[in-house]
């Protein structure tokens, strides 16, 4: 069955934001938060939404400047994505019994749970990261992923150099390499519903934001591990065992910690798509 979709109208950093938000389940409300990437869209909690819907009501939304659908032009930044938030929860306003994110989504949510002390009963966190792909893979190179997020942001350089880069082979390379575990299941069909994902209006400048680090929600692991501070709801860390190491390795500093109570899941970064069904049984679990 095909989730509900309500559109709202919100307002953020002084703009109109559009904002579909997909409805699926009955019974205490759960916000799922999907990743912050190329392929970012709601459509990737879906499966996650149908797993969970017999015991909650899931509100699935997209990001600003992320999603299958046109695209808004909105300062990308983490104020504005913290905005955003504050603006979806006016809107939409719970309490939740769960908060979810995956990925990046993860220390956007962490702050707006302690921004709004009471509103989400307990988060969960499916492979949380908070550092983007250029700055993990070259970090100290700040100045040259700014050039590069410039480079693609520019008029028909950066459409060219975008389109390059979301080719259909790189994505399957990119989801064979670090989102899904079992190559296997990055099928044709799969990596033609993330191509037109990519293929959106003004789709370039969400992933120019999000590759260079420029919606990294914090600048260290240190300041990522105090958002984990007191005044949190319960946090349950899922950590896939295939997750990249670099990724993996800011997971287990965060399982280290203490502050977080982390359970192992199959997969990669998109565990939450790939097993939706393993991912629901650990949220499950942790009641």
């Amino acid at each position: 069955m095909r989730p509900e979709t309500r559109h709202l109208d919100l307002t953020v950093a002084g703009r109109p934001c559009p904002t579909p938000v997909d409805v699926r389940g009955q019974g205490p409300a759960a916000l799922l938060l999907p990743a912050l990437s190329t392929i970012s869209a709601r459509a990737e909690m879906h499966g996650l939404a149908e797993a969970l819907a017999d015991e909650y009501r899931c509100l699935v939304p997209d990001w600003p400047g992320f999603g299958e659908r046109p695209r808004q032009r909105l300062p990308l930044d983490p104020a504005t994505l913290h905005a955003f938030l504050d603006a979806l929860v006016a809107a939409l306003p719970g309490p939740y019994a769960l908060g979810i994110a995956a990925g990046h989504a993860a220390g956007y949510l962490v702050a707006a749970a302690a921004r709004h002390p009471g509103l989400f009963g307990r988060l969960v966190l499916v492979a949380p990261t908070w550092r983007g792909p250029l700055p993990t893979a070259m970090p100290g190179r700040r100045s040259l992923h700014g050039r590069i997020r410039r480079a693609i942001e520019t008029p028909l350089l950066g459409d060219a150099l975008y389109r390059l880069n979301v080719s259909p082979p790189i994505i399957a390379r990119m989801m064979r390499a670090h989102v899904y575990a079992d190559p296997e299941r990055v099928t044709p069909a799969l990596i033609r519903a993330k191509h037109a994902v990519t293929r959106q209006r003004n789709g370039r400048f969400g992933t120019a934001a999000f590759v260079t680090g420029g919606l990294d929600p914090v600048a260290s692991r240190e300041a990522f591990l105090a958002l984990f501070g007191l005044g949190l709801p319960p946090v349950q860390v899922l950590r896939p065992e295939r997750a990249p190491p670099r990724s993996g390795a800011e997971m287990d500093a965060l399982a280290a910690s203490g502050r977080v109570h982390t359970v192992v899941v199959p997969g990669a970064l998109s565990a939450h798509e790939e097993h939706p069904a393993s991912v629901a049984a650990a949220i499950r679990a942790a009641v």
